[in-house]
């Protein structure tokens, strides 16, 4: 197992307002103990290949590895040309997964938006037709898809298509390649969901290619109750914060045990740091705790 860190609480300064760069964010994560840095595609300014070899070589120079590239398709589009450039677009940035991180690295995999007018079925059909038809580029540059049980990409309109868990175990059944194809799991996106973590974690045990740890807090005065929506899920309420990985509501010690039990030895990467650099490095240690705790062999 290893450990990669994701600054969270920089993506808008660095994919949205550009009031700081990814090179600004490579040079401060020297002072984090992690052995890589996670990507966003937003975080990139060009696709040129000098400018990816640049924030190749800046990686490299900090120290790091580059394990996984998150990346945030819209494949339930109601418009048939916007999925195929979504598709096109996702090829494109498996090439630049490879180009960052080489062979067995990761590439995040979203189903799309949840759309009002698509229905449960449609949308299963679209992303099933659209992730098959960007697997050939994943298995020519040696790289891992990666389905993500998200909540919704922070420039999105809608939430994720597939946030519920019995749509995203749909979904996976639907896909049964596994050598290039695979589980992101997230838990703290399941307690998003409404739904419970581990059970969702013992589902896709046995396909889980990247693991993103983050926490979940309830605010003060605030119960579970309170974290329900209409529509079952829960979004990005206020009951719900941001904090120190493993000091929240996530159950990490069977996350770990789990994990360790199907010989999971991919990355693990923090999602931390929105209430600082601080608290981040302290997810770090606590990432480091458990990988000494259960996978020490």
């Amino acid at each position: 197992m290893k450990i990669a860190a994701f600054p969270k609480c920089y993506l808008d300064d660095i994919a949205g307002k550009r009031t700081m760069s990814v090179f600004d964010w490579i040079d401060m994560a020297r002072a984090l103990d992690a052995d890589g840095l996670e990507m966003y595609e937003g975080f990139f300014t060009s696709l040129d290949d000098a400018y990816l070899a640049r924030v190749r070589d800046a990686i490299a120079g900090a120290g790091f590895e580059m394990p996984m590239l998150c990346c945030s398709p819209d494949f339930t589009n109601p418009d048939a040309d916007l999925r195929k450039r979504a598709v096109e677009h996702e090829a494109e940035m498996i090439r630049v997964t490879r180009f960052l991180g080489g062979a067995g690295a990761v590439c995040r995999v979203l189903s799309g938006q949840r759309y009002p007018e698509v229905s449960r079925e449609q949308g299963i059909e679209w992303v099933v037709e659209c992730i098959e038809a960007v697997l050939p580029a994943a298995r020519e540059q040696g790289v891992i898809l990666g389905l993500e049980n998200h909540y919704k990409d922070g420039f999105w309109t809608y939430p994720e298509f597939a946030q519920k868990m019995d749509v995203f175990l749909e979904l996976l059944e639907a896909i049964p390649e596994r050598e290039f194809f695979g589980v992101q799991y997230d838990p703290s996106n399941a307690i998003v969901a409404g739904d419970d973590p581990l059970e969702l974690l013992r589902a896709v045990a046995d396909r889980v290619v990247s693991v993103h740890a983050s926490d979940r807090f309830l605010s003060p005065g605030a119960s579970l109750a309170d974290l329900r929506a209409s529509d079952g899920t829960v979004g990005y309420s206020d009951a719900l914060q941001h904090g120190v990985t493993g000091r929240g509501l996530n159950d990490y010690d069977t996350i770990f045990q789990i994990l360790r039990d199907v010989g999971y030895d991919g990355w693990v990467s923090i999602e931390d740091g929105m209430n600082g650099m601080e608290e981040m490095q302290a997810s770090l240690e606590f990432l480091h705790h458990m990988r000494r705790k259960y996978f020490a062999d």
